[in-house]
């Protein structure tokens, strides 16, 4: 079965194309077309340029996919876009399109939630990965071809969701039953990260900006020098008996730390730089901490980290450090850099998964999904009993 895949939940315009064979998924071609430099000198997303330049964009981004992937509409199996959580005006482009598509080349459509493709995206990142899924109702197994070391157990799974809009821990007892433990009660921590970034007067995206000076301060300060300046700010919510997330009063502390300083020493990069460190870590070790709570007390097989923040190096070390030194039963999952930024390929392997597990009567109901299939901007995980 070959998906065509589309994205364009924010300010990526993207597709892909999926092969799903023998429980197996290959990517056969992954397209996606930037707006950062657009957005960047308004600090941010605008949801109406975005919009149009998805329309733009959208038709050249699915014609580049199928020739890279040498294939014709003939080819295409199923069709698959991200249906929500996003803003609606970018949501629209892809949905509509996609809908469009589906009746003009007669195909079965199906609405995918973005989030849920970034936490499928973690099985892209292994081709070895071969998912055996003939019993939904029990808890799925995930076998491994001769080429890896061992098979085992996927689920249960814990997935700890970053992203500019999102920060939760989800809880998966097997594929598609979500249970969120936990989420940000204000700003996600992409978002905080732009946000600091921006005070800062570093170009937009932030996120990868403050990882770069941070990272950069780290290896050239040794961990004496640096210690105080680490425990510069606060880790919100770090000691409350709970799996939710702040990080409003984050970017508020180093909102007011840079009110006290001269117009001379916010320009200055040594300054700069200290302060995106001191930042990341407390981040970091927000969402480190509260991972390691959930991973105590639910004891996972599995343990994924999905969406933009994913890709903060950071972040994946500090999380590995845990894994290895605390719960080395548990496997650790990370989707490839390419995968963990917004993308289409994550919404096709999920996609081949949600219609793996449908019946005749459910798939049949997808060749009608382009006169019933509509965004939400608030679109929920959505469990499949």
């Amino acid at each position: 079965m070959k998906i065509l895949s589309i994205e364009t939940s924010c300010d990526e315009t993207a597709a892909a194309i999926v092969e799903w064979f023998d429980h197996q998924a290959t990517v056969l071609a992954n397209t996606v077309s930037s707006q950062a430099s657009l957005h960047a000198k308004w600090g941010g997303v605008v949801p109406d340029l975005a919009s149009r330049e998805h329309i733009k964009n959208i038709v050249p981004v699915v014609t580049e996919t199928l020739e890279r992937a040498r294939l014709s509409p003939a080819d295409i199996d199923l069709i698959a876009v991200t249906a929500g959580p996003g803003l609606m005006p970018a949501l629209v482009i892809g949905v509509s399109a996609a809908k469009t598509l589906a009746l003009l080349w007669d195909k079965p459509l199906i609405g995918i939630q973005h989030l849920e493709g970034h936490i499928y995206a973690n099985f892209l990142s292994s081709p070895n990965f071969q998912f055996s899924i003939s019993n939904f109702q029990s808890s799925s197994n995930v076998s491994i071809s001769k080429s890896a070391e061992q098979a085992g157990d996927l689920f249960p799974l814990l997935a700890l969701v970053v992203s500019g809009a999102h920060t939760e821990l989800v809880f998966m007892q097997k594929h598609f039953q979500y249970e969120v433990l936990g989420e940000t009660q204000d700003d996600a921590s992409g978002e905080a990260f732009d946000k600091v970034a921006r005070m800062l007067g570093l170009p937009y995206p932030g996120g990868p900006e403050i990882a770069h000076r941070a990272d950069a301060f780290r290896e050239s300060h040794s961990s004496e020098n640096i210690k105080a300046l680490t425990e510069k700010f606060p880790r919100p919510m770090l000691s409350v008996d709970n799996f939710d997330f702040s990080f409003s009063g984050l970017k508020t502390a180093v909102l007011y730390s840079l009110k006290k300083e001269t117009p001379e020493t916010l320009k200055d990069e040594a300054f700069v730089a200290s302060v995106c460190h001191a930042f990341q870590e407390a981040a970091v070790d927000v969402l480190v901490g509260k991972t390691k709570k959930a991973l105590t007390l639910y004891s996972p097989v599995t343990f994924v980290i999905a969406g933009g923040v994913s890709a903060n190096v950071r972040l994946r070390n500090q999380l590995r450090n845990l894994i290895d030194s605390e719960f080395p039963d548990t496997k650790f999952l990370t989707p490839e850099f390419t995968y963990s930024l917004d993308n289409a390929a994550m919404i096709g392997i999920a996609a081949a998964l949600r219609y793996e597990h449908m019946d005749e009567t459910a798939r049949n109901r997808l060749l009608e999904a382009h006169l019933t299939l509509e965004p939400d901007a608030n679109l929920p995980l959505q469990n499949l009993l």
